[in-house]
């Protein structure tokens, strides 16, 4: 956003969310003046939506999933002019999104993998990148739900795919693999974990008790993967990345009702 003009600033960013890419760029909006278009899924996160309403975003609610508004957002674009930020195939966004993986490192040289959810890609793809020039040695774990693998099996099968997707976890629930993230993390992602929604609940469950941290379901799921992983990471210096805390009262029950049963 900061590299906007004036006039694109004034005519208006758009983007597609499920809602904490929406926040980020609401947010940077906000900073440097601009006007902020988020088209979202008609169910999404009531939490998320407040938050971009109270960061002065305009919200248009479009389909009933992501890559439906994404396709509205496209649309909008064309119709009106609108500075375009694809939610994920955008060098500058997963430029912006790699500093979270550069602060990592900065403060805690020493590690040995990083846990990451995957959405769309692009924190991943920043992760990937950071370390491929710092540190190739460092690991990083994507991970994503197995009831919205879409990005796991274009990331397997070296293309891109869509698939089905129905988990609770929103801030990972896109049905389609994306092409820059994909492209960079083909040659430099150490491996890809899918987890059940149930796994992903046992996580919150066990962030709430053992680390005192709220997170969501999306935010909650490399947490998962080191889990469902523990043999690999036993005795090395892991970090977990939690993405987001927007997590609904029915959410929060399942999740600690999943985690006490098991």
């Amino acid at each position: 956003i900061a590299s906007l003009s004036i006039a694109e600033r004034e005519l208006g960013v758009i983007t597609a969310s499920t809602g904490n890419h929406g926040q980020s760029i609401a947010n940077a909006c906000n900073v440097f003046g601009a006007r902020a278009f988020i088209t979202l899924p008609e169910n999404a996160n009531p939490l998320k939506v407040n938050a971009m309403r109270a960061l002065g975003a305009e919200l248009i609610f479009f389909g009933k999933t992501f890559d439906e508004s994404r396709s509205h957002a496209e649309e909008l674009a064309e119709k009106h002019g609108y500075r375009y930020v694809h939610p994920v195939n955008e060098p500058l966004l997963i430029a912006g999104v790699a500093t979270e993986t550069l602060e990592i490192i900065e403060e805690l040289p020493d590690v040995d993998d990083i846990f990451l959810p995957l959405g769309g890609g692009s924190g991943v793809a920043g992760a990937c990148i950071v370390t491929n020039a710092i540190n190739p040695d460092i690991r990083v774990w994507a991970a994503q739900s197995e009831s919205a693998p879409a990005g796991y099996l274009s990331w397997r099968e070296g293309q891109l795919l869509q698939s089905p997707m129905a988990t609770f976890a929103e801030g990972v629930a896109t049905g389609s693999g994306y092409q820059l993230p994909q492209e960079i993390m083909r040659h430099k992602l150490h491996d890809f974990v899918l987890v059940s929604d149930d796994d992903i609940r046992y996580a919150m469950g066990l962030l709430i008790e053992k680390a005192h941290t709220m997170s969501e379901g999306a935010g909650a799921t490399g947490t998962a993967a080191a889990i469902k992983r523990k043999n690999d990471i036993l005795s090395k210096k892991v970090v977990l990345v939690i993405t987001g805390g927007n997590v609904t009262l029915d959410q929060l029950t399942g999740a600690i009702s999943v985690y006490q049963a098991r």
